[in-house]
């Protein structure tokens, strides 16, 4: 018997660290860091108990997601060298714990997020986990160029979740939140699909690139980044972040632009694949930054009643 099939054998093999890691740890944090700025940005008191059960909910939900993102796609992760030693394809975890965990994990953060705190929230949280593992892993990934274009919703929603939490309700700002998160997903992942094109190929998964070609999603990501520029600065103009933030946020918008512009503009193989692991590191940079504004202003705003140099609703 290999250790492979030893492995799938025993359920006693699989440690702790090995669920965790099916979790997709590294994509829970951006999930709970942005669901966190929505909550305080939220208008309302907030009440410590239940926005840390709510994290803690939220937490479990982005992990249910990507365990079970993990289950389906076992089969092309293993093909895939960037995901070849994730729990499943790498042996540590069989596919049937892997589906029972992600399972277990939906209906536990769905059903404690809807009864502790409110089913709004808990609604969202469940079309979440739902359009991630069922319509972006299960239909759209492997039918179609536009999977991430339309399935980069899953990962926009968290600021939603966390303003819902709040309020009990879905509002324009939260959808400013979502909207940044969306269009920006396209040209940063698309940035590492050009990157890893092979992989892609060898898996037979049809992203922009090898769809479309490099040319056409050069071009399209340079599209959303126009986009992407005035609409990182959608709080402020909504009047719900300060002046200042307004301003950084417009230039962290710009800098997008210019590293997406250079992608689309250079023209040797080795001036294109610096380009690409350049944007790549910047649009993580990118997000991070403009919600790390935003909470700032929201703990500012709570503790002074004044957004950084104001803002429409100040």
């Amino acid at each position: 018997m290999s250790i492979n099939d030893h492995i799938e054998r025993d359920i006693s093999l699989a440690m702790p660290a090995d669920y965790f890691d099916l979790m997709k740890p590294r994509v829970m944090r951006l999930v709970v860091f942005t669901a966190l700025v929505g909550m305080l940005l939220a208008p309302g008191p907030i009440d410590p108990v239940l926005a840390v059960i709510a994290v803690v909910c939220i937490a479990i939900g982005a992990g249910a997601s990507g365990a079970l993102n993990m289950w389906y796609d076992a089969d092309i992760d293993s093909i895939m060298s960037r995901t070849a030693n994730r729990p499943i394809p790498s042996g540590r975890i069989t596919g049937d714990q892997a589906l029972n965990f992600g399972m277990v994990l939906s209906v536990l953060s769905v059903i404690t997020l809807g009864l502790l705190v409110n089913w709004v929230a808990g609604a969202i949280l469940a079309f979440t986990i739902f359009f991630y593992a069922v319509i972006y892993t299960m239909w759209l990934k492997r039918s179609t160029p536009q999977n991430i274009v339309i399935g980069g919703a899953a990962g926009a929603f968290p600021p939603m979740i966390g303003w819902a939490c709040i309020t009990g309700s879905v509002g324009v700002e939260s959808l400013a939140l979502f909207a940044i998160i969306f269009i920006w997903t396209p040209p940063h992942f698309w940035a590492l699909a050009l990157w890893k094109m092979r992989d892609y190929d060898d898996a037979h998964v049809p992203m922009m690139p090898n769809a479309a070609g490099e040319k056409s999603t050069r071009a399209q990501m340079l599209a959303y980044a126009v986009l992407l520029a005035p609409l990182s600065a959608s709080p402020y103009l909504l009047g719900f972040s300060g002046a200042l933030v307004g301003a950084l946020s417009f230039v962290l918008g710009l800098a997008f632009l210019w590293f997406t512009f250079r992608v689309w503009k250079v023209a040797g193989r080795d001036e294109k694949l610096s380009a690409e692991k350049k944007l790549f590191g910047f649009s993580i940079a990118y997000l991070f930054l403009i919600f790390a504004l935003l909470l700032i202003d929201a703990i500012t705003f709570r503790f002074s009643g004044a957004y950084l140099l104001n803002g429409f609703g100040a």
